[in-house]
Parts: C-alpha cells; structure tokens; sequence
C-alpha cells in the first residue's frame, strides 16, 4: 500500500490545494506556503470552502442514515417485494381490488416502520452530537474550538496529552510531545515526535516530525499544520481498503440466528401451502398470494423499526438519568454485564484530591520538599492529572513562586518509569541543573542511591546512604500511610552538569528528599451503590494502578474483599490459563499497569463474564475497546471518551446502576415483541396450514391475513414504552435464540389448538360458509393475538402487571376495530367480510376468552417449570 497520497487526487480537491507528496520529507515553512496557509491558522471563511470542497473530515464510508434510505430499507424486505410482485400479477389478471388491498397495506405497514424508525435515528443523532468531538484550532489568528469534523488541510491545531489526533500532520512545534501510533504501527510503546524532515521513503513509524488521524497524544504539547483529512489521510486509506465491519454483538447475532430460524419456517410452510393448494386445483395466482402472506404474516417485518424504537427510547431514557449511549446495541450489552471494572479515583472516591502533608524523608513536615514538588508539577507540560492540580493548590494557596528558576528541560511521564523529571536552573547554581523527579514511591527508590538527611540542604545535614535498613525504614513508613488511605509519592534531586538536554539515563544516583501524601477519600454513597449493583448481580471490581495499600483501605470502606487482591506484579509472573482462574476470585487489583488492566479483562470474559469497564484516563482505552461495554465520563480524555460505546456525564455509580436498569428494560421489552409476536403469528399460520387441505375453500384470504397482520402490529409499536416487572431488572437477562424457538412453540401450538376449536364450531355447529367462516375467524384470531400481548407480557398473573398506559390504550382500540370492521357496510365488503349473527359473535368471544384463560394457566405452568428445574441439582 502506498504511504503517500497522490498527486492525482490533491489535484482534484480544488485549484488553491496543491499536490503534497511524501509532505513529510518537506521543511514545515514550505508546506506551509503550499498549503496557502499561516502560523496564525486559516480564515474562518477559507476553512469553510475547503471543507465545502474537501469533504467532512471523517473515514466512516456513509453519513446517518437519510430520509430517503430509511423508507428504501422499509419496501427493501424480499418478503414485501414478493407481496409487490403479487399485487403485479393480479394487475395483470385484472384482480383490481385485491391488488389495491395489497399495495395499500404494503404501503402502511412501510409508512409505520418508516415513522417510527426516523423518529428513532432522528433522537439518537442528537444524543451522539452532545459527545462529537471537539479540536482547538487556531482561525483568525485566535484559538479556538471546532468540530473535528471540520478540520482542514491547513488549519493548524493544538495537541495535548488524552488527545485524539484529528487528522494528518507536520508537527511545527513541540514539548515532550510523545504519540501512541498502535493502531498504525502495532508499536504499543509512545513515540516522541519533534519538528524536521525526514526522508520521503521512510515507514510510518519513522517519520517522527508527523502525526496521523487515529493515533493519540500520551503526554506533551505540540503544534500540528493540517495536511491531510478524511479519506485522504493513512488511516483512511487503511480503513478504506480493509472496509472492516464492526464485531457482531451478542445482540446483534441472537437477531440473525432468530432471522434464520424464521425462514426455515417459512420455507417449508409456504412449500406445504402451494403444493397442497396445487393438488387441490386452486387458482396459482390466489394461491401465491396466499402462501406470500402466511410468510409475512409469521415475520414479525416490523423487527427492524420495534427494535429501533425501543432501543431508541432507552437511549433517552438512559440520557434523562445522566448515560449518553454513543452505540445503540450497547444498551442490550450494559443489561447483559455481570461484572463492572473501575477505577477507584473519581468513582468511588469523591475526586478532589487535597496534598495533605508533604515530609521530609524521616517523616516530618518539609517546606523544602512542598516547593520542590511544587515546582515540579508548575514546570510540567504533560499529562494533565488531579496530583499535580493539588499541588499546583496547595503551592498557590501558600504564595509559591517560580521567580528565581527556569525551566530547562523535562523527562516526561510514561506508565513505564511512572516518574517525572523537571529540570531547571537555580539562580545561585550557576554551571548546574537541578533535577527535581516526583512519581511512585517504587519507582523514584529505584533510582536513589542516598537519603536526604534535611531536604533543606541545612549545612549541618549529611546525607544518608539508601542500603537494605534504611530501604526497610522507609517501606514501613509508606506501608503504615498507605493503609491509613493516604496516597505517597516520593520525591528525589540530583545536581547535575548544565546541559540544554536531559534524558531518562540522568535519573540515577539521586538523593531520596521525601514524600507527598494525598487524600481522596471514598464517597458516601460509593458503599450503597455497590451493594446496589451487587443485588442486581453485578460484581463490582477495583483496577488500579495505586499501591496495593491505599487499595486495600479504599476498597474495605466501600464493602469490597480487600484480602482478594492480585498485585501487577503476580499478575506478570502468571500465564493466561493461570490467570483466567485468579482473576475469576479477585475483588481488587492494585499496582498494574494499562497493559494488564486488558490482560484482567479478558481474563474475565474468557470464564464467561460479561464485563464493563468503567475508565476515563489514556491508560484506560485499550481496556474500554476490548470490554463488552466500555463506560467512560463526559470529562475523559478524548481517547478514552472514543473508545466508549456509553459516557456518563459525571463519574457517579448509583447513576451507572440506572442506567444498567434502564438497558435491562430496554431488552425486555424488545424480548417482549419478539416472543409474543411470533408465538401468535406462528400459531395462527400453523392453523391456516393445516386448515387449508381440510377446506373447501381457503381459510383467510390473502388480504385478510395481511389486515390482521398490519392491525395486529399497531399496538406493537408502543412496547418500547411498556413497563417493566422488577424481576427483570434485577438479574441480567441473556438472548438465548432456544428460549425463543421452545416460546414460539409452546405458545404457538397453544394458539393453534384453540384456532382447531373454532374452525370445529364455526362448520359443525355454525355450519358457516366461506364468507362468514374467514369473517369469524379473522374476528378470533386477531382478538386473540391481541389479547395475548396482555397475558405474555409479563411471567406474572397477569392482573398482577400493569402494562404501560400506551400499549394498553392500543390493544384496547384496535380490538374495538376488530369487532367493528365486519359491519362496516361496503368497506368491509371490499376485504370479503360479512356481519357476524349475535350467536356467532358471543361464541368467537366465548372462544377468546377461553383461550387468554388457558394461555395465562400455561405461562404460569411454565414458569414454575422453569423455577424448579434451575433450583434443581445438577
């Protein structure tokens, strides 16, 4: 694949917009004059033509679905355009009336899927833009914040720490600016990337003066000249060519293997149907028509719009309750989750870390070690975090100043050293450095040699050697604060010779100074929202990469099991088999690192959990992607917040635990239709099926089934809005595509058995006709269909659940409209529909109700059936 655009396709992006070629082997200067544009950034009205002639900055192969595509998607259906193909040959036969009904019916069941569907994309659209991502670029001259989106080649942008880079680049200027390019490179570790050239044949992980679209920035700053966009940049051009899909969910698979089933049904009813219809010497064109709508009549073709519908309508839900879905299958998966893996900072600790103590190294009060730490976190440009906000605090609350340093260099953060090194000059250190590092305490003891005696630097003080007593001294310190919940870095110096540049290799031979101990305390109600979320059988777990102390403190004042605890360092010594078993029994994991927090969570997926991961911090994302939810916060970093599929606006469990409940609801109620839907479709087609070699005549027309059909789907329309027993909330609910075949079943055959007791009444004791015969039984089947959306709602006695005032007021109505479509006169003449005499009337609903009472026997039946076999030994 070629790593540079072409000159070609430059050319065609508008006349002003040169051809930029291998543009990293270019002087920045000079791209930039070829790019028309200016340290200052673009023109707010130029950056608006170039994004008219570039195209919208995004690599995703078709914008949210249209109008016009979602009513194509609707008629799309092979079983309505076989109903099409019908109603065309009866045009041919001039069977007018019949092919009318037809189309008319296609055409409302189309507008119904059609309304509800853009109404859903319509209210999802608008959740998803609270979340778009944001860029600061420079226009006009000034600094400000712009869609993504909407970034141009030209447009010159500021980078970060947590930052997403938006598009391809040049770096014009930089501080410690290192970049993850993984997702380009498979390289996991950060590359440092500064102004330059490099030449025009070098791979992509050597071209360190450049960045490109779906990288992110691990800490630094830096100044980025937009070259390329979209499609345009190497990621596109990846995506482009892989035109990768996006993993089937379990959600998503149990609706195909349920499509799957429906259509082997199908198969051989419609094949049963036309041959025996052919044997019998019916006329084909009826015949077909006839077996088209038995198969429409046991899909349930308005899936698609319900399951939009409902999830459409948790998503809102979920928003009223503070969850933003980002991904509308990820609702199911948030109801599936057994497991929640969190952080500890920001969720189950209120967050606002306080400095409240900064020691010498023998444990006292130190002003010296205050300022030296504070200058450290002042002079650092990297990863923005809640340590160095405190101490940047707590310095300007005491009147701190920089005036007499500057800053020379830093060694920046990396999850690897986990310290940082500022280094800067004294105004009374003339030919030296002062290197001041601050990190965790392993870390910065790591690269001791000597114990500050006085971290003033009091003459009289001599400097202690680190050996094993005075390493164990210290150890016992931080073990006793840590388990009193302090947090402790340590903080080390060293004097070195004067040099513009410092590196990792001058962390060595320092002197230890002392320690920062930082409080977070847990939240009130952390301790209640885990016992709430643990009664809703998820078990939460503690990853963090605090020392196993503060951890254990933390999680024993939030009702975790803070003796089940698995440090970073087991975690390494231990393969993946042995770690599936470990893991499985772990409340808490402390000291690890980003690598194994994604080890920890596929660790718990392999044994068969599905696993949340609640994280807003770099280290986070690649645990948030391979997770079954990933859960971020409006205030993540962007790498973090992008590799969610939900982002709670504030870092609060009780308001994950809503909307967990909310994403349970959701799913029951999508179960809800699908059962209900094809348990009565598939009972009234098995019925006409075994009805049809029996009749002199067919036992609904083809119209009629489709009038059923379409009726009978109205109410559907409203389940997304139905209430929900608190059974199902309690306890994830799983797609199990068996559950549904052994419901359709059951309840199907149910349903077929009492449509045999009418077709019995209605020749025996009626003596009915075919008109009053498909009357009668239009009239029954439909109310029963209807009637038992109230019974199989709900593994309650039925009067014992209240159904939601929408679906309620529905069913209600359109069994009205059953019983009074007979006697419309003319219009029901049209559908071959007769009056119904009185006697007649009172046994269909003799008929009906005796059905609802057998079908709410059966469930209730069923139900203790399934209760005693799950309480069962194994």
């Amino acid at each position: 694949m070629s790593s540079a655009p072409s000159a070609s396709r430059d050319a065609r992006a508008g006349e002003s917009d040169p051809p930029v070629d291998a543009w990293w082997s270019r002087d920045a200067g000079d791209l930039m004059r070829s790019l028309g544009a200016s340290a200052g950034g673009l023109p707010q009205a130029e950056a608006e033509r170039r994004l008219r002639v570039h195209g919208a900055n995004t690599v995703e192969d078709v914008p949210g679905l249209t109008a016009v595509r979602l009513l194509i998607r609707q008629v799309a259906n092979p079983l309505v355009l076989i109903l099409v193909f019908g109603a065309l040959v009866s045009m041919l036969v001039r069977s007018w009336v019949d092919a009318s009904i037809v189309v008319a019916i296609v055409v409302g069941s189309a507008a119904l899927g059609f309304l509800q569907e853009y109404r859903a994309s319509a209210a999802v659209a608008e959740l998803r833009q609270r979340l778009a991502l944001t860029v600061r670029v420079l226009r006009d001259g000034a600094l400000r914040s712009a869609p993504a989106s909407a970034i141009v080649p030209g447009d010159v942008v500021e980078l970060s720490a947590g930052n997403l880079v938006p598009a391809d680049g040049i770096v014009i200027r930089a501080r410690d600016f290192l970049v993850t390019e993984a997702s380009l490179t498979g390289e996991p570790f950060p590359v440092e990337k500064q102004p330059g050239t490099v030449p025009a044949d070098s791979p992509v992980g050597a071209r360190t003066n450049c960045v490109h679209l779906g990288t992110s920035v691990r800490s630094g700053t830096a100044t980025v000249l937009v070259v390329e966009t979209g499609r345009r940049t190497l990621f596109g051009e990846v995506a482009a060519s892989l035109r990768a899909r996006a993993p089937e969910t379990e959600f998503e698979r149990g609706i195909r293997r349920f499509g799957n089933l429906l259509v082997r049904v199908m198969l051989v009813m419609v094949a049963f149907v036309l041959v025996v219809n052919q044997a019998l010497d019916r006329p084909v064109i009826e015949s077909l028509l006839f077996a088209t709508a038995l198969a429409v009549g046991l899909s349930p073709e308005l899936l698609p719009a319900i399951v939009s519908v409902t999830l459409s309508h948790g998503a809102r839900a979920m928003a009223q309750r503070g969850v933003i879905v980002r991904r509308l299958q990820a609702i199911e998966n948030l109801g599936s989750i057994d497991t929640l893996c969190t952080d500890k900072t920001g969720t189950l600790t209120q967050g606002v870390i306080q400095l409240d103590a900064a020691t010498d190294a023998q444990g006292r009060p130190s002003e010296a070690v205050r300022r030296m730490a504070w200058l450290n976190a002042a002079f650092e440009t990297g990863i923005e975090n809640p340590l160095d906000a405190a101490l940047i605090a707590a310095g300007d609350a005491a009147g701190l100043s920089v005036a007499g340093e500057r800053k020379i260099d830093e060694i920046p953060y990396d999850f690897i050293r986990k310290r940082l090194t500022i280094a800067i000059e004294e105004t009374a250190g003339a030919g030296t450095h002062l290197m001041i590092t601050k990190g965790a305490f392993d870390n910065v003891l790591a690269a001791c040699t000597r114990v500050a005696a006085d971290a003033g630097g009091a003459a009289d003080a001599e400097d202690e050697a680190l050996d094993a007593a005075a390493r164990e001294r210290l150890e016992a310190w931080y073990r006793a604060r840590g388990s009193e919940g302090f947090r402790v870095l340590a903080v080390a110096t060293r004097r070195v010779p004067a040099s513009p540049r410092h590196s990792r290799e001058d962390e060595q031979s320092m002197t230890l100074a002392g320690f920062l101990l930082f409080l977070d305390p847990p939240k009130p109600g952390a301790a209640q929202a885990i016992a709430d979320l643990q009664a809703r059988g998820i078990r939460v777990r503690m990853i963090t990469g605090d020392n196993r102390y503060v951890a254990a403190h933390v999680a024993g004042a939030i009702g975790l099991d803070a003796s089940a605890l698995m440090t970073g360092a087991e975690i390494a010594g231990l393969n993946d088999e042995s770690l599936w078993y470990r893991a499985a029994r772990a409340d808490l994991f402390a000291e690890v690192d980003p690598q194994q927090k994604e080890r920890i969570v596929r660790a718990l997926q392999r044994t068969g959990h599905a696993v949340g991961y609640l994280g807003d911090g770099i280290n986070d994302a690649p645990s948030l992607h391979v997770a079954d939810v990933g859960i971020s916060v409006e205030g993540a970093v962007d790498v973090a917040r992008e590799s969610a599929d939900v982002v709670m606006l504030r870092p609060d469990l009780d308001v994950l635990r809503r909307g967990v409940e909310e994403g349970r609801r959701t799913f029951a109620n999508t179960m809800k239709y699908i059962n209900i839907t094809t348990s009565a479709n598939f009972g009234n087609m098995v019925s006409m099926a075994l009805a049809t070699p029996l009749l002199p005549f067919l036992p609904l027309a083809a119209k009629q089934i489709l009038l059923n059909n379409f009726l009978s789907d109205i109410p559907s329309a409203a389940v997304s809005t139905d209430n929900v027993d608190p059974e199902h909330v309690e306890r994830a609910q799983r797609w199990n595509v068996r559950d549904v075949r052994r419901f359709m079943v059951v309840f199907g055959l149910a349903s077929s058995a009492f449509d045999l007791l009418a077709f019995a009444v209605l020749l025996l004791v009626f003596r009915a006709g075919q008109a009053t015969f498909q009357t009668a039984w239009f009239v029954i089947s439909l109310l029963t269909e209807l009637a038992v959306v109230l019974v199989l709602r709900t593994a309650r006695p039925a009067l014992k659940s209240r159904p939601g005032r929408l679906l309620g007021i529905s069913t209600v109505v359109v069994m009205i409209a059953a019983l009074c479509i007979p006697y419309l006169g003319p219009a029901a003449s049209v559908f071959g529909f007769v009056p119904m005499p009185p006697a007649l009337l009172a046994a269909s609903l003799a008929i009906v109700v005796g059905y609802v009472v057998f079908t709410e026997i059966l469930k209730l039946w069923t139900q203790r059936r399934r209760a005693r076999a799950a309480g069962s030994p194994r």
